[in-house]
């Protein structure tokens, strides 16, 4: 079973702040469940977030080829 988080937790587990977590929530920019009046993430959930905002680094062949298309 997927350990459920509070907002706190979140936040903690992503290195963020509570007020962070609670914009992405009220944006429904991460998955989360309400229980009562109470949110909670899932711990997969998170992790997902913040893997999908991973970024890749540049080689150092695109980034000579992007300068070249600039100039």
């Amino acid at each position: 079973m997927d350990e459920v988080l509070t907002v706190e937790e979140a936040a903690a587990r992503m290195k963020m702040s509570a007020r962070h977590v609670r914009r992405l929530v009220a944006q429904r920019r991460i998955a989360f469940h309400k229980v009562g009046r109470s949110v909670r993430l899932k711990a997969s959930d998170v992790d997902a977030h913040v893997d999908a905002g991973r970024v890749e680094p540049f080689t150092v062949s695109e980034v000579w080829t992007g300068l070249r298309s600039v100039a």
